[in-house]
């Protein structure tokens, strides 16, 4: 009988061990600055890579909150995060980022698709950023953005770019834009958008002044691309992009990342986190791997012809 009632014993012990076990949850807190399908497909390629690695949705808390595009409640949100005290803190763009920087002291810090961290003062080292900050930046390949455009219209300019000022993103990637355009004799003019309803004015301000428009990784102007569609469409102006989710949208070409492995990206360095290694210890990785979307069917809207020496090199193509 004393067997038994020890074997009992045991196994109770075991169930009620294995049942902390589970109740034990990492929380893993993740912001983004606005919420459109590249960034959403962030946030997605992070939770995938941590249940790609062992966690549950027992093991593991993921919780999302989007800014709406307003910076002042990205910080609002910060502050909540945290003061709910999660494990790591994962902020999508470079305002999330940047809220999140300033409102967590103690708790670990991954930022995600920020194309200039140092530009943003997230961090004033790349190879050891110091603190509890690191993340992954999205840093553009604007020559190759650049060539892309010259290969679908050999005989550009003046080359447009509507942004938003506020955006640290686009007025960086601009910056390099300028420099290697320079280069090669072409004009890059600005229209600034620093609401989603100026992009429309903004982008017919550009009509007539541009040979093709160019549209960065900049959240105020992706969240309004159709505006910029239509009026390339109407104008004939063809409409080119740093970012692939927007081909299928409207843009007639782009290079650029595939979000959803960026995400994974960014997981990855949140399990090292998690698994006990200090962020400032890790130099922020700079994202690996490009596309390149086309989309024929507004090519042929927007008056423009893809060459065949692109369409052979295309990731994916809208017919």
């Amino acid at each position: 009988m004393r067997i038994k009632t020890l074997a009992k014993a045991a196994l109770a012990a075991a169930v009620l061990s294995c049942g902390a076990a589970q109740a034990e949850q990492v929380h893993v807190a993740t912001t983004a600055i606005v919420e459109h399908p590249a960034l959403d497909s962030v946030r997605d390629g992070i939770k995938a890579a941590l249940l790609e690695n062992g966690y549950t949705d027992t093991t593991l808390k993921f919780t999302y909150e989007s800014a709406q595009g307003n910076p002042a409640i990205a910080a609002q949100i910060a502050r909540k995060m945290v003061g709910d005290q999660p494990d790591v803190i994962v902020a999508i763009a470079t305002p999330s980022a940047q809220a999140a920087v300033s409102a967590a002291r103690d708790i670990p810090v991954i930022f995600s698709v920020v194309t200039d961290p140092m530009g943003a003062k997230l961090v004033s080292n790349m190879d050891k950023p110091g603190r509890n900050v690191t993340g992954l930046s999205d840093a553009v390949p604007v020559a190759q953005h650049l060539a892309m455009i010259k290969e679908v219209v050999p005989g550009l300019k003046r080359l447009g770019i509507p942004f938003n000022p506020g955006e640290p993103n686009a007025v960086s990637i601009i910056a390099a834009m300028k420099v290697v355009a320079a280069e090669q004799g072409i004009e890059i003019i600005e229209a600034a958008a620093p609401r989603s309803s100026d992009v429309m004015i903004a982008s017919q301000k550009l009509v007539g002044k541009v040979d093709a428009i160019y549209t960065t990784l900049d959240n105020t102007i992706i969240t309004a691309l159709e505006s910029i569609i239509k009026v390339g469409i109407e104008a004939k102006i063809p409409v080119f992009s740093a970012d692939t989710d927007s081909v299928a949208r409207g843009a007639v070409a782009a290079v650029g990342f595939n979000y959803s492995d960026l995400g994974r990206q960014t997981g990855e360095m949140v399990i090292e986190v998690l698994k006990g290694k200090k962020p400032g210890d890790m130099p922020v990785r700079i994202a690996e791997g490009t596309d390149i979307y086309v989309n024929l069917k507004t090519a042929r809207m927007m008056g423009v012809e893809i060459p065949e020496s692109l369409l052979a090199r295309a990731t994916k193509v809208i017919k």
